[in-house]
C-alpha cells in the first residue's frame, strides 16, 4: 500500500479538525449533512487571512456595508453603516477602518465592542458586480484624535455634518466572497444626503408607529429553547458538551 492509498486515521483526523477554517458548529453540521469536501473546497479556495487586492479595490468603492456584533453574552445586534465611496478605509492588508458618524446616541455597536471585540462586515455590491465580500475580525474603537494619532495622514471628511466622532478599527482574521446567487439587482438613483440633521422627519419619524405604545408587554409562557435544537441528536449534544468559547 502506497503513502497515498493509507486510509485516514483518527490522528489524520484530528490534525484535519484542528486546521481547519471555520468554528466547531460549522464541522459539525459539515459532517451531519454530508459537505465536508465542499467546504473544504470553498476555505481552500476563498477563504483568506488578509485583504487581497481586488477586494482592497471593492472596498474602496463601497458606499455601505453591514455589520454584526454581539456584547459578552451572544446577544446579537446588526447595523448599517453608509458613505460616501472610500469612508471605509483600508490602512493595510491586515487593517481597516470605518467613521461612526453622529446617530440616535445609543450606541448600540459600540457597546457591543466595548463588550466583545468581535465584529463581521458584509459588503454588498448590488449594480454593478452583484457580489459580496465579508470580512471577520476583531475591532477597538479609538476616537477621531487618537485615529489620526494612530494612522497618519488619513484625510478628514470636510462635508457637514459627516466628520467621523469615532473610528472602529477593524484587524482582519478572516476575507471570502459571498455568491451573487441571491443578491438582487438594484438601480442607482440620484439621491440628496442629509448628513447629520437631528430633523425628525429626515431621519424617518415614528416610521413604524412605534411611540405611545408600550415598550414591553406581557407574554404568554413559552420555553426558552437551547441554541441546538434546530439540529440533529447527534450535532445538538455535541455542541452543548463542548466548553464555552472563549
Amino acid at each position: 500500500m502506497t503513502v497515498a492509498e493509507h486510509p485516514p486515521t483518527d490522528v489524520d483526523a484530528v490534525e484535519h479538525a484542528v486546521h481547519r477554517p471555520g468554528s466547531g458548529g460549522e464541522h459539525i453540521l459539515q459532517d451531519e449533512i454530508g459537505s465536508v469536501a465542499r467546504a473544504d473546497r470553498f476555505y481552500g479556495d476563498q477563504l483568506r487571512d488578509r485583504l487581497l487586492p481586488r477586494m482592497i479595490e471593492f472596498i474602496a468603492r463601497m458606499e455601505m456595508a453591514f455589520i454584526a456584533t454581539s456584547d459578552e453574552h451572544g446577544e446579537c445586534d446588526s447595523s448599517l453603516r453608509a458613505g460616501p465611496p472610500g469612508f471605509i478605509r483600508v490602512l493595510d492588508e491586515y487593517t481597516l477602518a470605518y467613521p461612526e458618524y453622529r446617530g440616535n446616541g445609543v450606541y448600540a455597536s459600540l457597546g457591543n465592542l466595548v463588550e466583545n471585540p468581535h465584529i463581521g462586515l458584509l459588503m454588498v455590491d448590488f449594480t454593478d458586480s452583484l457580489i459580496g465580500l465579508h470580512v471577520n475580525g476583531r475591532a477597538r474603537v479609538l476616537d477621531d484624535d487618537a485615529f489620526r494619532a494612530t494612522f497618519p495622514g488619513q484625510a478628514r471628511d470636510r462635508t457637514a455634518g459627516r466628520r467621523a466622532e469615532r473610528w472602529v478599527v477593524v484587524q482582519v482574521e478572516e476575507a471570502y466572497i459571498h455568491c451573487r446567487k441571491h443578491i438582487p439587482r438594484m438601480e442607482r438613483v440620484t439621491q440628496r444626503r442629509e448628513w447629520g440633521t437631528d430633523d425628525p422627519a429626515r431621519k424617518g419619524g415614528d416610521f413604524f408607529a412605534a411611540k405611545g405604545t408600550p415598550p414591553r408587554v406581557p407574554r404568554p409562557p413559552r420555553r426558552r429553547f437551547p441554541s441546538t435544537t434546530h439540529l440533529g441528536g447527534g450535532s445538538a449534544r455535541a455542541l452543548r458538551g463542548r466548553p464555552p468559547a472563549r
